[in-house]
This record gives structure tokens, sequence and C-alpha cells, in this order.
């Protein structure tokens, strides 16, 4: 048996060690988007005016536009893959997407399986209810049928404040994406959902849903969103983290939110007295 000493150690260990990084390297998305030149972005297209499409279907909105914004930094062209909500993880996970720009707020849970951005956008949280249900306000949401999209933070606030309640009466039914909770709160089978502030005016402005209504807002923390990446993909998370600061140090994000969110003042991506 051969003895091992530390100058027969040395060079394996040093061998090794730059097999690895060259695998890791290899496996970056930011090298396949480069050489390429196709960023896939995860988005979802039924959440106007973050993500939707228009008239001749073509994807456009917020969303949309911040992929475009990256494949061209790249010099990369953007493919937008629909991705709804509950297949937002899984879609990037699963590599079927090189970043998920999708309105996903970076939870500590979902931070197990994907790395985040800081912050590229922030939103609050309306009520949408339908006419005559009697709601006018966050409060009157107990003792009523509510609906939402499964693994969202937002059902998970809501279903926290539905089991402080301890009603017997309130009722929530969870659906595989925003459509489908759209459509059972026009049916009748809910009498309201939870959405983006921005999101739910954009609906109601639209004239798709004649009777939706907004209800004011919930009394949710604001909903920090970030670009997810694969967990272990060191090399495109710091390139999108970069690329982030730029998009709002340049104006870039103040002209986007202009565009599709509202023609005020962007909000602040930062919480009070945390530094991401």
């Amino acid at each position: 048996m051969q003895t091992i000493t530390l100058k027969t150690l040395l060079p394996l260990t040093l061998a090794m060690a730059a097999a690895f990084a060259a695998q890791a390297h290899a496996d970056s998305a930011l090298d396949r988007v480069v050489q390429a030149k196709k960023l896939r972005c995860g988005v979802m297209l039924d959440s106007p005016p973050s993500g939707y499409r228009t008239a001749d279907n073509q994807p456009d909105g917020f969303d949309v536009a911040y992929c475009k914004d990256m494949a061209k930094a790249l010099g990369a062209t953007a493919e937008i893959v629909e991705t709804p909500s509950a297949d937002r993880i899984p879609a990037l996970v699963s590599n079927r997407i090189d970043v998920l720009v999708a309105s996903t707020t970076s939870t500590v849970a979902r931070g197990l399986s994907v790395a985040f951005t800081q912050p590229y956008m922030n939103y609050t949280t309306a009520v949408i209810t339908r006419a005559g249900s009697g709601i006018k306000h966050y409060a009157d949401l107990k003792g009523h049928t509510l609906g939402g999209v499964t693994g969202t933070s937002t059902e998970q606030l809501l279903k926290r404040d539905i089991a402080a309640w301890n009603d017997g009466k309130t009722q929530y039914t969870a659906y595989a994406s925003d459509t489908e909770a759209f459509l059972a709160l026009q049916q009748g089978k809910v009498d309201a959902v939870l959405q983006a502030t921005a999101v739910a005016s954009a609906l109601i402005k639209s004239g798709q849903f004649p009777t939706f209504e907004l209800a004011g807002e919930a009394p949710f923390p604001p909903d920090l969103v970030s670009i997810a990446v694969r967990r272990d993909d060191q090399q495109m998370l710091g390139w999108a983290k970069l690329f982030v600061w730029n998009e709002v140090s340049s104006g870039r994000f103040g002209e986007l939110y202009k565009q599709y969110i509202s023609p005020t003042q962007p909000p602040s991506l930062k919480v009070a007295g945390v530094d991401f």
C-alpha cells in the first residue's frame, strides 16, 4: 500500500479543488445564457400589470419588461416562459427556466430550494370582492367564504388571521392560479380574494370582471418580491443582484414602475431598520 504524504496529497487536493470549481463554473446559468444568447425567464402571465398577455397574445407587463432588460444586459434574447404561481419554484429547480421574475416573496422556506436577490418590487395587498357581498373592509372577511392561490405568502397571512378569528364560519379554498381564484369569485364560489393592490386595480379597470370591487387593503406588511435563481448558482445570483442594483440606480426601475404600475413615485425597496 502506498504511503500518502503531504507532498503527494497536496497536488491531489489542488486538482480536486480545480475540478470542483470548473464544474461549478460550467453549471452556472450565467455562462449558458451568454453562450446561447437566450435568457429563459419564468413569469406569471395571469397577474396584470406584473405579467399578462396583450390583445395579440404577446407577453407584457412589469416583470416581462424586467426580464427583457436582463436579457439585453446579457447580450441575449428574452424567452418568456409562462409559469403559474404554484409552478414557480419547481420550474426553477427543474432547470426549465434560468431565472424567476414572477413577483415571488423571498420567504425563508423558499430559500431552502432557491436563492434570492434583494427586492426588485414592493407590493401592498388589496381585498377584491363582488358587488353585493357586504364586504367593505378587511375586517368584514370574517364569516365569509374566501379564496386564494396555494403556496403564496398572502395565503399564509390570511390563514393565520382565519385561525385567529376561530368563528367556525369563515371558509378558505385554495386555487392553483390567480385566474382560477378570479373565476371562483366571479361565479360566487367565494366572496373575496386577496391580491397585490396594483394587480387588483388593473384587473378592475380592465372591465373583464364588471362585478368586482376593491374593499380596501389588507393589514399585511409590504410584500417585497425578489428575483430567484437556482440555490447553488452563486455566479448567476451575484450577477442578478448587481443587475437589480443597476436597474434602480439608473432610474430604469422608476420608468418601468410608472409605465406599468402607477404614475406615482415608486415605493421603497427596503424594510426600515434592515439592510438586505
